[in-house]
């Protein structure tokens, strides 16, 4: 049976046709506009941060305890190294002890943490809830416990005895770092997104993450990885030469929940023949490397990372400590995210390879110790 439409309805038919492009153009652009917005938001300069707000006066003579789950990693590595140093700058003493990401250590390193009878603790990337058994003989002893990265928000940590979680909101970190993704593919991004199914944050982040990526008209989620972080160096390579032969050029960007995977990347690209500006373009959503401002600044085979500012999330973590032993509640402050490129990454002359804030958190938080606020 033929179906004769008149001359009207075939030109009714072709606007209607016509509006509902025009729609999706419309939204397409207001999409990209403000994923355009929400990156360029997160790369101004941070000596506009707000500072936190001033707490007591330093506690006297107290030991603190840094526990690390790994310090392989370059977040919780920079973290310790920003605890040690505002313990320094407060007049207490600091020790560092390193789990390796390993369980059959973690039992003997919280004892020996506990036999030292601290004062404080500072848990540096560990799963709140998964280390409960090894945190409730502190509780028991009143020995207050903070962290970083325990839990995939900031604040207290229900359930344990964690008083506050340091952290930028995981979030708001996966957030920026998809508009990112979306805003410099000009929304035509076909995405790997790699994360580690052992820690609530990171999955938090790639869910996000993917959330969004599918959101945008011409992007796509092309894989979600679960690499842990932990094996990276023997899984990577593998993982990259899977993808390039499954994939080819339609994988033009990497979103990974940490800057570790590109850290095992390089060569396999490397060795396929991938240019160091070019696609993939591989994008962390933390913690802030070392390794991966080097290969941002120098354009090879990263083009952007979400950062943790670790040192001051070091420094906040004592003042967190410290306002506990002066029975006061936390400071509530939370840092934004920031995104750091090729354009905005600081001067090569500026000495440690780590993402700092320029907001004068050290003078803030020194006066305050010192009880001139």
């Amino acid at each position: 049976m033929i179906v004769r439409l008149s001359k009207s309805l075939c030109v009714w038919l072709i606007m209607i046709l016509l509006m509902s492009v025009l729609v999706l153009q419309s939204r397409a652009r207001a999409d990209l506009a403000l994923s355009r917005q929400v990156a360029e938001t997160a790369m101004e300069d941070t000596s506009g941060w707000p500072l936190p707000p001033a707490g007591p006066a330093a506690a006297k003579n107290k030991l603190i305890v840094y526990v690390a789950e790994d310090l392989r990693n370059g977040g919780v590595l920079g973290v310790g190294s920003g605890v040690c140093e505002a313990a320094e700058s407060i007049g207490w003493q600091c020790r560092v002890f390193d789990l390796g990401s390993l369980d059959v250590k973690r039992e003997a390193i919280f004892s020996e943490v506990f036999e030292l009878e601290p004062d404080g603790v500072v848990l540096g990337g560990l799963d709140a809830h998964a280390s409960l058994r090894y945190l409730e003989r502190f509780k028991d002893a009143a020995i207050p416990i903070v962290g970083w990265h325990v839990a995939p928000f900031p604040g207290v940590v229900e359930g344990t005895p964690i008083a506050v979680n340091i952290a930028t909101d995981s979030k708001d970190v996966a957030r920026v770092a998809a508009h990112y993704v979306i805003a410099d593919s000009g929304g035509k991004a076909s995405v790997i997104l790699f994360t580690d199914s052992r820690f609530a944050i990171a999955l938090k982040k790639s869910d996000i993450m993917a959330e969004i990526i599918q959101s945008c008209e011409g992007c796509e989620v092309l894989e979600i990885l679960d690499v842990s972080l932990d094996s990276v160096n023997v899984q990577m390579p593998d993982v990259i030469n899977a993808l390039i032969g499954k994939y080819g050029e339609r994988w033009n960007y990497s979103l990974g929940i940490n800057d570790l995977y590109y850290d095992s990347s390089v060569t396999s690209l490397v060795l396929a023949g991938n240019d160091p500006g070019g696609p993939p373009f591989n994008i962390s959503a933390g913690d802030g490397s070392p390794s991966a401002f080097l290969r941002i600044r120098s354009d090879s085979y990263q083009k952007a990372t979400v950062p943790e500012p670790l040192l001051f999330h070091g420094w906040q973590l004592v003042d967190e400590l410290n306002r506990i032993f002066s029975n006061k509640p936390p400071s509530g402050y939370v840092t934004p995210p920031h995104i750091v490129t090729r354009k905005n990454i600081w001067p090569k002359d500026e000495g440690l390879n780590l993402f700092d804030i320029k907001n004068n958190y050290r003078e803030h938080y020194s006066r305050s110790w010192s009880g001139n606020q």
